[in-house]
């Protein structure tokens, strides 16, 4: 294996003065697996440097940010966390009064970043002013926005001032490179950390071993002794601005996702997973 160094990579997350590993751990839809098994996850993902933890009010109702409550007891200050607030509740009131709620949830005093989850029927500028005002409280420590395309940044830069926008959280993986066209340059020209979810695509979504895309990603792999899955995050966290964060609700999967933040892709790994996986 390829690597940098003997400790996890570390990037730095947007604005904030804290630097967080390249893969993270997500738990959407953690609420339809094993609850002792997810918490096992999540705790030997922390043992293994994965300490940026991302999840939402969304996920389960509540029951995820529950359930992360659980997994990271006694080990808070160790953790970069990060909750979304659902468009609904995304109002000048009702964002600051949602933010409260995971928190409660969530056991803590503070989240490390808390974002809006997606655009909704809430002015923008309404769930800015509800974030700045958690901000100043210290009820969160930076915020930025989820599924937001160059519009809605430059929108949310514009009300916001320049500066303020953490991050965007929005889906990557390889066969999904929309963001490369427009969304990655605006963040990257901004120090704006761009998060990607669902690395590995949407459930059945993994190239299979007899596919041209998994024959690449196998080739890839076995010339660093790796799997397909830990050269997708390496991938998925290859340029500056880039985090990644895999939800995994075993440990033997976590390991696996672990091993991925030591592993530099080269240029001959890069163009194979080019011609592999074209930008539509």
């Amino acid at each position: 294996m390829t690597t940098t160094d003997t400790a996890p990579a570390l990037r730095r997350f947007g604005r904030t003065a804290v630097d967080v590993p390249v893969i993270g751990q997500g738990t959407w839809q953690m609420e339809r697996d094993a609850r002792d098994g997810c918490i096992e996850a999540l705790r030997a993902g922390l043992d293994l440097g994965m300490t940026h933890l991302d999840t939402a009010e969304l996920y389960g109702e509540g029951r995820v940010e529950t359930l992360v409550s659980e997994a990271i007891a006694g080990r808070r200050d160790e953790i970069f966390l990060v909750s979304k607030v659902k468009p609904q509740n995304a109002g000048r009131f009702g964002a600051i009064e949602a933010c409260e709620r995971s928190l409660k949830r969530l056991g803590t005093d503070r989240l490390d970043c808390y974002l809006l989850h997606w655009r909704g029927p809430v002015p923008l500028a309404e769930t800015i002013e509800a974030f700045e005002r958690l901000e100043q409280a210290g009820k969160i420590r930076s915020w930025g926005v989820s599924n937001f395309d160059v519009a809605d940044l430059e929108e949310a830069e514009k009300l916001a001032g320049p500066g303020r926008i953490a991050c965007n959280q929005v889906l990557y993986h390889p066969d999904e490179r929309d963001i490369e066209e427009a969304v990655i340059p605006w963040c990257e020209a901004r120090g704006i950390a761009v998060v990607g979810y669902s690395p590995f695509g949407s459930r059945g979504g993994f190239p299979t071993a007899d596919s041209a895309r998994g024959r690449a990603l196998d080739a890839v792999a076995a010339k660093h002794g790796v799997s397909a899955r830990q050269v997708v995050l390496a991938w998925v966290s290859r340029t500056p601005a880039l985090l990644a964060i895999p939800k995994a609700s075993r440990a033997a999967h976590v390991r696996e996702n672990a091993r991925a933040l030591r592993l530099t892709l080269d240029a001959e790994d890069l163009a194979t997973l080019e011609r592999a996986f074209p930008r539509r």
